[in-house]
């Protein structure tokens, strides 16, 4: 049996009842002088964001959609050993010698030699400037022992394009600096600017520090302006005023406004783009504005009502109306005549203790932050306030694994 190892990529494992425990995030290969690399095993993520070891011994089947495992997965977190080489995280992308023409390794194969015994069999390359893929024998491709400068990264990119920014930046995280720098700066500003927001602090700076300042505010442009506070706020002084003035300044202005409140009040947590419309918007209107799949879900779940300007900071805030109640309408209706004026606003100043007992009793998922002119100046949603009540490395992941 063959198997194309990019293709696993966030695939579900399941354990013998049938139960999915995690989806597969990488194959780890020993390497060994003039043989095939022989597969150890998978990498498995499970909840919340920790990677396990599955040694292939284990594993049972690998299907469509499916790989399939028997006895029990050791908990431990995973760690790389020195002889060890992660498939899709170290071997995609590099630059190997068949039949003295370099090429890029864009897939591996790996097949069962024998049973519960797998090796690296074949690679899929595709010349540097011409783009006709072949399949060949491991022993026909020379040079995955070599020290590579500039690995590139459109394989293992291609291998996670259709995964969560979250799964990627987790796949960074474990990856050696020198392949998370490569892999950062060859997504697009979009693509890294959400990964970002995902990732540990010192992994933000790390990556942030490696680009060119120009493409360095760009990223941040792209990220939420309250992450990008809270990542400007820990670099140093001088550096942080020259990404600030280099961003756009329709883009920086509401990142200066959240540096200028304290990171654990209202004001230092809230999104300054949450939904706001007119009271004359329909609800028609209002559900289309929700619809937006780049929306996160705490912010789609609710409508800000104020009067213009429906930016923030806004005119006069008037209410908010809440998806369910935009559900029982008709679509026709005028957003003046469903609004929830029940609820106060919090203001920015108010401690994360104080926010977060007010979204506790009133069983919110955002709450509207209003300023001392009645204006709409963001909102808090629930998960910036577990990102401040989780400890500061909530993000990180320290892996270790048993001898096993």
């Amino acid at each position: 049996m063959r198997v194309f190892v990019a293709r696993l990529a966030g695939t579900a494992v399941f354990d013998p009842a049938g139960d999915q425990i995690g989806r597969l995030r990488d194959i780890v290969a020993g390497m060994r002088p003039a043989q095939t690399p022989r597969v150890h095993g998978m990498v498995v993520e499970v909840q919340p964001r920790r990677r396990v070891f599955l040694p292939i011994t284990r594993v049972r089947g690998i299907e469509a959609g499916s790989v399939i495992f028997t006895g029990r997965l050791n908990m431990r977190r995973f760690e790389q050993r020195a002889t060890e080489t992660l498939v899709l995280g170290q071997m995609l992308d590099l630059t190997v010698g068949v039949e003295g023409e370099p090429m890029i390794v864009y897939d591996l194969a790996m097949e069962e030699v024998r049973p519960g015994t797998w090796e690296i069999t074949k690679v899929a390359v595709v010349r540097k400037k011409r783009r006709e893929p072949r399949i060949v024998d491991w022993r026909d491709a020379s040079g995955f022992d070599t020290l590579q400068q500039d690995q590139g990264a459109a394989g293992l990119i291609a291998a996670f394009e259709s995964t969560r920014a979250a799964d990627l930046a987790s796949a960074l995280h474990a990856l050696p600096d020198k392949r998370r720098i490569e892999v950062a700066a060859a997504l697009d500003d979009v693509r890294l600017a959400d990964v970002l927001e995902e990732l540990p602090l010192r992994d933000q700076m790390g990556i942030l520090g490696t680009l060119a300042p120009e493409r360095a505010a760009d990223v941040l442009e792209e990220m939420g302006p309250d992450d990008a506070a809270d990542l400007l706020q820990d670099l140093p002084e001088e550096q942080s005023a020259k990404l600030l003035a280099l961003m756009e300044p329709r883009d920086a202005a509401p990142v200066r406004r959240l540096l200028t409140y304290d990171e654990n009040t209202a004001g230092g947590m809230m999104t300054t783009d949450p939904v706001i419309l007119p009271p004359s918007a329909t609800i028609a209107e209002a559900l289309a504005q929700i619809r937006q799949k780049d929306l996160p879900p705490a912010v789609a779940a609710q409508v800000f009502v104020t009067r213009a300007p429906n930016e923030t900071p806004t005119g006069t805030y008037l209410g908010v109306t809440h998806f369910q109640r935009l559900l029982r309408d008709p679509p026709s209706t005028l957003l003046g005549a469903v609004i929830d004026a029940s609820l106060d606003p919090i203001r920015p100043e108010l401690p994360l203790t104080e926010v977060t007992s007010y979204l506790a009793a009133y069983n919110l998922v955002a709450a509207p932050v209003v300023d001392e002119l009645g204006q709409l100046v963001g909102a808090v949603t629930v998960d910036d306030v577990l990102d401040h009540l989780l400890p500061e490395d909530w993000r990180d992941i320290e892996d270790w694994r048993d001898d096993d």
